[in-house]
């Protein structure tokens, strides 16, 4: 009973916060041991008959400072682990049997990764390169037989007939997320980075934010995977994200899709975004009058969705976070802890999203690039959205979390002790439990900032009237349709207390631009603006 330690945290999934009927259900988290298994972080994985295909990622905590330290290729996870969790059993066989170049990338870390029915997509990940003798993002597609490849370890059989791969610059990205929609991948967010890591910006690395959401369609019926690249989608401002996390979503229209939430690092300043992205085959929309505060970086999440009341709910466990709460306050660190907080999102049938915080928190401070790995015994969509409408039992294993960072302390990084963080060895399974909610009140998302430009349409300037006069900064964007920054920087020409005098630096054809302001590195606000 001593190592079988319960940790239950209230969930707010109630549709009585968007209708009449209310679901209520209580969140319980219990640590599961298997002997073997290493602790493990920003690993890519896949799913066949409850077994689990583990792969990549790293073995050591948050990355040191100092670039002779960070990501050293002695911790990368150089097996592939296969893990039956119900019958506590684990197999593992070495990727060094692997030709080279799909050796190389299966050891990599923050790969972008979908499982399609019985193949896996992994593309990118960063890591050490034997040969190219440095760190490198790998500009490579690598597709994997799931069912194939875990009997193949549990027999300790060759593994290398199960894995093909081809290569594109293309496919050079970290740290963003792949997944499936309407017969196409995509590729959303992430960087290139190349080189040793240091946090000053030092000549040691060059890195390139993709700022787009890649499109691909994939043939993998061939003995090398073809692709065919479609028109990508790009957005200077609002896709420069990394390291974020990726939901599905059935949106109130019911159309299917993904949403951004939060993710690195803003333009002007190392903080992180706070308002979501959503994604649809139509495309992209920003949803700047709403901020998530909980949860900045990629952590374990689910998703749930009550079609009776038309109900979209996330779930969000522990991770990085520029927010937390503390004594009932929500607090503001700019150093961007690591937090214990479990949180909730929803968004309701008339597409007005709310934040909880969960009354109950993780057991430590994890959480921090791990993965939910969805129960797939219970209703859930192709794309793992949990059909929560369907539940008739008081008591349902969702899912497990997987793996993760764990640290002592909220900022060892600021404090150059990234020595006082580990990957996580603990697995958690994932109970939703009937119980009674708790009256839990939701964060205020919204703010009032509003932005009036003048003339509209313009020629040569425009004057930029904010709402509130309240503020210490404002940064202004400029970007044409196709998401290209035209022209940047700081408020500083005041006129009156908040009005702005921006002249355009070079001819701006006739044609719709937009405007986006960026008040006190927390507030988003678009406009568009006419060029005449």
């Amino acid at each position: 009973m001593k190592k079988l330690l319960l940790f239950s945290v209230l969930a707010l999934l109630s549709q009585s916060v968007f209708a009449q009927d209310s679901l209520k259900y209580q969140v319980h988290l219990t640590p599961v041991k298997i002997n073997g298994l290493p602790g493990l972080h920003s690993y890519a994985y896949a799913q066949h008959n409850g077994k689990w295909l583990i792969i990549g990622g790293r073995r050591d905590g948050l990355h040191p400072r100092q670039p002779f330290r960070s990501f050293p290729e002695t911790q990368n996870n150089k097996d592939i682990y296969v893990v039956d969790v119900a019958q506590k059993k684990m197999w593992s066989a070495s990727v060094s049997s692997l030709p080279t170049a799909i050796e190389e990338q299966l050891q990599s870390t923050n790969m972008n990764f979908h499982q399609l029915e019985d193949t896996l997509y992994i593309i990118g990940g960063y890591g050490y390169s034997t040969t190219a003798t440095d760190h490198i993002t790998y500009p490579n597609l690598t597709t994997i037989n799931v069912s194939g490849l875990i009997n193949a370890v549990i027999n300790s059989q060759p593994i290398s007939s199960y894995i093909k791969q081809v290569s594109n610059n293309s496919f050079a990205v970290t740290g963003g997320h792949l997944s499936y929609l309407a017969d196409t991948f995509y590729l959303v967010g992430g960087h290139r980075f190349d080189g040793r890591y240091n946090p000053m910006g030092n000549n040691t690395y060059t890195q390139t934010y993709t700022n787009q959401i890649r499109k691909f369609t994939i043939n993998n019926a061939t003995t090398q995977p073809s692709f065919v690249e479609h028109t990508p989608i790009t957005d200077a401002v609002h896709l420069r994200r990394r390291d974020y996390n990726l939901l599905p979503q059935v949106f109130p229209d019911r159309s299917e899709g993904f949403m951004i939430s939060s993710g690195v690092f803003q333009q002007n300043v190392d903080l992180p975004f706070l308002y979501p992205v959503d994604i649809t085959a139509k495309g992209h929309s920003p949803q700047t009058t709403f901020n998530q505060y909980l949860s900045n970086y990629h952590c374990a999440t689910t998703s749930l969705y009550d079609s009776v009341n038309n109900v979209m709910h996330m779930l969000f466990f522990g991770g990085i976070s520029q927010y937390y709460y503390e004594n009932g306050s929500l607090v503001k660190d700019d150093n961007v802890p690591f937090v214990n907080t479990i949180s909730s999102l929803s968004r309701g049938a008339n597409g007005v999203m709310k934040e909880y915080e969960l009354p109950n928190r993780m057991p430590n401070l994890i959480g921090a690039s791990a993965e939910f790995l969805l129960n797939e015994d219970i209703p859930h969509t192709k794309s793992d959205i949990i059909k929560l409408h369907t539940f008739n039992k008081d008591t349902i294993l969702i899912g497990h979390i997987l793996g993760g960072i764990s640290s002592t302390s909220r900022n060892p990084f600021v404090a150059n002790q990234t020595e006082k963080t580990v990957a996580d060895e603990n697995i958690y399974e994932v109970r939703l439990i009937k119980g009674n909610a708790t009256n839990i009140k939701p964060i205020k998302g919204s703010h009032e900032y509003k932005v009036d430009v003048y003339p509209n349409p313009a020629d040569n300037y425009i004057n930029i009237t904010l709402s509130q006069e309240q503020f210490t900064s404002a940064y202004y964007y400029l970007t044409n349709m196709g998401g290209q920054l035209l022209q940047h920087g700081e408020l500083t020409n005041r006129q009156g207390n908040s009005r702005f005098r921006v002249s355009f630096e070079n001819k701006i054809e006739a044609q719709q631009i937009h405007l986006t302001v960026v008040i006190d590195d927390k507030y988003f606000i678009s406009k568009p603006v006419f060029i005449k």
